[in-house]
């Protein structure tokens, strides 16, 4: 027992009351109480501060302090200490208030005696030391519990959670908070809650002990397998709540669904072995340590020609017999390797099994050892199955990664590794290396014409020629479309390259006769020489390509040789048509007007609008510098729409200024005209500028019409319910269906200028001429003649009664300025 005397702190102002407590507490047998007096809260702020009192009595009323300011300072300097307020009859509420901010009691003054005091200050002091023992209790299971491996969960009578401890957290997935005040279930997995619900149901009716194994399923969907436990919490015989451990054995249930499954496994693979090996599509064998056969399988059976019973104790060399496909000589036996290496091998990349019977198919394979319980190698299994055809397949994807589909020739990626061979060899032998490339002329126009089918038979057809005129140690490959390329090995001079292109020329000369057409097809050939235009491969091709785009410019059905030069050209080309782009943004297109005249009457009756360019560079260039480079890049679209609305705008701006207008021919291209949105764009142009429909004519060309020419009629209709007039121009150069020109809603036909050039010293010219001529008034059609450019051509065409003529003899193409003064002055001059 501990004898030391209890140190009691005395804050009392009053010293009656003081003497009163003092005497009450001294007077204890053994002097329990050892008791210090202060009579002001700052003195004994000093006394705290440098001493420690067990027990502080506080009286709220002090000179320099009342109230729970007083209690606050000491609570503050004596957290500690067992704090006793000493309380009138005035105050207790503030000593109430005071035990609310931590006060462990109050004593009234007016109840102090010898005999109650010292029991009443004892019981207080027993009872925290009580306290703190519970609390330290509680602390040290508390950390036994979270050091527990095991989950734990505490639950009230009601079933209500009031306590888990650290595993339970980590098992269940849910924290101290979402657990207090829940029932045990709230984190049993959906599928287990029921069954679990059932089990427990059945042993509380029992009072048997619980326990059963369900899954937890946490917040992030994982999931956890877990064993209870389950245990009443009595009160003597009352039950007052329940304890629950929980431990974690997804180890061991993820083990016993391993194991679990493999036996099951098990027993499917023994039941069903037998029937496998027999239906399974390779071939299986086994032998005994000596390497004679124990085992074949039906297809074993046919692909050695052996059956099971008279192949087992055979060796095995003799039942599965293999060669290199290579050397044709004996492979070694995978077998045999296997049970003496005690490893997996397999045959080589082309071993061929010879058949009982003498057959050869080729064949893959993997043999393994076979063990007994102690590991030793007790013989050897191999799996085989045909592949002939798998590996013809792969030749011919090969075959196929490497040469063009359509007509076998070999592709561009093959063309690369024989041209990079090719001039090693011409360096090492001090020879030369040819590049033809091929572009087939006109062929577009058959293809859309005659069908992609009858194009594919033509391609088929054009690449036999090539490969008949050059020799085998040349390459002729397809690029693409109706492009080829002629790789010529190790020759000595350029003039060889010239003589096959020239011999390409004359073999196309001959008509391909196809599904009962006759189709003419004719090449343009561009050259390249290694090492004279180049030493690597893409620079050979790029100047061969140039070459080709001369020879398409130099009016097709040629060859041309590379030279330095045409890269300059080439270059201006690409400039070009970058700076057609600028061109549009930035407005640098304009139109002239050539005046069309009547010439029987001499009078204005419509004009062309031909578009020019200003660069900025290059000054005005002519549409034969820009046209043919926007149709091959698309950009013919944009600018067409260009042409058609500025046209319009501009005869609108002249009926506008009061000038006497006159319809206005603008020329449509092919890619506009088959556009989707061609209809709605020039509806759209012609209602923004205003201008009536019957001051805008469109020339299209006969190749354009005749494209599809059901679609081509179905767009004139909608055209001429417009109120748009239609012309043919350059007619005579292509050709035409009498039957659809009939049928087309047209309502001029437009001589080309090249026929009209040479009609007074060219009779065939003239007479093709008076035909057209004749024929458009058959068909009730104006005819306007192009190119007029003297008095003698003018009078041979008002001879054959031309409606219209159009040429510098009357005016060269004028500015928008310009020609709004001929529309004053034209029709009044005598």
């Amino acid at each position: 027992m501990n004898d030391t005397p209890t140190t009691v702190l005395l804050i009392e102002d009053d010293p009656a009351d003081a003497k009163l407590i003092q005497d009450a507490l001294a007077g204890t047998e053994n002097s329990l109480f050892h008791v210090e007096w202060v009579a002001r809260l700052a003195d004994a702020l000093d006394r705290l501060q440098g001493e420690r009192f067990e027990v502080v009595l506080l009286d709220l009323s002090l000179p320099d302090s009342r109230g729970l300011e007083a209690f606050d300072q000491i609570f503050q300097a004596a957290p500690d200490s067992l704090i006793l307020v000493l309380s009138g009859l005035t105050d207790e509420d503030t000593a109430h208030q005071a035990m609310q901010r931590g006060a462990h009691d109050y004593l009234s003054k007016g109840h102090v005696d010898a005999h109650w005091l010292p029991r009443a200050l004892r019981y207080v002091i027993d009872r925290k030391t009580a306290q703190g023992a519970l609390q330290g209790s509680e602390e040290r299971f508390r950390a036994m519990s979270d050091a527990s491996p095991l989950g734990i969960f505490v639950s009230d009578a009601e079933g209500s959670c009031i306590y888990t401890n650290q595993a339970h957290h980590t098992i269940s997935g849910l924290s101290l908070e979402q657990t207090l005040g829940t029932n045990w279930s709230t984190a049993i997995h959906p599928e287990d809650r029921e069954r679990v619900r059932a089990e427990w149901i059945d042993a509380a009716r029992g009072h048997a002990p619980f326990q059963t194994e369900f899954r937890f399923l946490q917040g992030d969907e994982s999931i956890v397998w877990t064993r209870v436990n389950s245990a009443a919490m009595l009160d003597g015989k009352k039950w007052i709540g329940l304890v629950q451990t929980v431990e974690d054995i997804t180890e061991r249930k993820e083990a016993e669904f391993v194991l679990q499954a493999a036996e099951e496994s098990l027993f499917e693979e023994k039941e069903r072995a037998q029937v496998t090996l027999n239906s399974i599509g390779d071939a299986v064998m086994t032998t005994d340590i000596h390497g004679r056969v124990t085992y074949l399988n039906l297809v074993a059976e046919t692909m050695t020609g052996w059956s099971c019973e008279d192949a087992i104790g055979q060796p095995v060399a003799d039942v599965f017999h293999i060669l290199d496909g290579t050397t044709r000589l004996a492979a070694a036996n995978p077998m045999l390797r296997a049970m003496a290496d005690d490893e997996t091998v397999g045959l080589g990349t082309d071993s061929v099994l010879v058949r009982r019977d003498g057959f050869e198919s080729a064949i893959e394979d993997s043999a393994a050892p076979i063990h007994n319980r102690d590991g030793q190698v007790v013989g050897a299994v191999i799996v085989f199955h045909d592949v002939s055809e798998s590996r013809a397949m792969a030749l011919e994807m090969a075959h196929l990664a490497q040469h063009d589909f359509l007509t076998s020739l070999p592709n561009r990626l093959l063309l690369i590794e024989r041209f990079a061979h090719a001039i090693k060899m011409a360096q090492r032998n001090h020879k030369q290396v040819g590049l033809l490339f091929i572009d087939l002329d006109n062929f577009k126009h058959i293809n859309d014409s005659l069908g992609h089918a009858i194009g594919d038979q033509l391609l088929q057809s054009v690449a036999n020629r090539l490969v008949e005129c050059v020799r085998t140690t040349d390459t002729v490959c397809r690029q693409g479309g109706d492009e080829f390329v002629i790789l010529l090995a190790e020759i000595s001079q350029p003039l060889d390259a010239a003589q096959v292109a020239a011999s390409l020329r004359a073999a196309l000369d001959v008509p391909h006769r196809i599904d009962g057409h006759e189709l003419h097809i004719s090449l343009s050939v561009g050259i390249s020489i290694f090492p004279d235009d180049g030493t690597e491969v893409d620079v050979l091709m790029q100047n061969a390509d140039t070459a080709m785009y001369h020879a398409k410019a130099s009016g097709r059905n040629n060859y041309q040789f590379f030279k330095a030069e045409m890269n300059t050209r080439a270059v201006r080309r690409q400039r070009v048509e970058g700076s057609l782009r600028r061109a549009l943004k930035q407005d640098e297109f304009l139109l002239h007007y050539q005046p069309k005249i009547d010439l029987a009457t001499g009078a204005m009756t419509g004009a062309e609008a031909l578009i020019r360019w200003q660069d900025p560079e290059l000054g005005i260039l002519y549409p034969a510098h820009f046209i043919p480079i926007a149709e091959e890049n698309g950009l013919i679209v944009p600018i067409g729409r260009w042409v058609l609305r500025e046209a319009c705008r501009q005869v609108q701006a002249w009926l506008d200024s009061g000038l006497p207008a006159v319809p206005v021919a603008v020329n449509i291209s092919a890619m506009e005209f088959r556009h989707d949105s061609f209809l709605k764009w020039l509806a759209l142009i012609l209602k923004e500028t205003g201008l009536a429909p019957r001051y805008l004519q469109l020339e299209l060309t006969e190749s354009i019409l005749m494209h599809d020419a059901e679609s081509s009629a179905s767009v004139l209709d909608a055209l001429k319910t417009m109120g748009v007039k239609l012309a043919i121009d350059d007619f005579g150069t292509g050709y035409s269906s009498l039957s659809y020109l009939k049928r087309f809603p047209i309502d001029t036909l437009k001589i080309d200028q090249s026929l009209v050039r040479d009609i007074v010293t060219d009779a065939d010219d003239a007479t093709i001429v008076a035909a057209v001529i004749g024929m458009g008034k058959n068909l009730k059609q104006r005819v306007i003649a192009e190119g007029v450019e003297t008095r003698e051509q003018l009078a041979f065409l008002q001879a054959q009664h031309c409606d219209e003529g159009q040429g510098f003899h009357f005016s060269h193409p004028v500015s928008a300025e310009q020609f709004a003064r001929l529309l004053q002055t034209w029709n009044d001059a005598p």
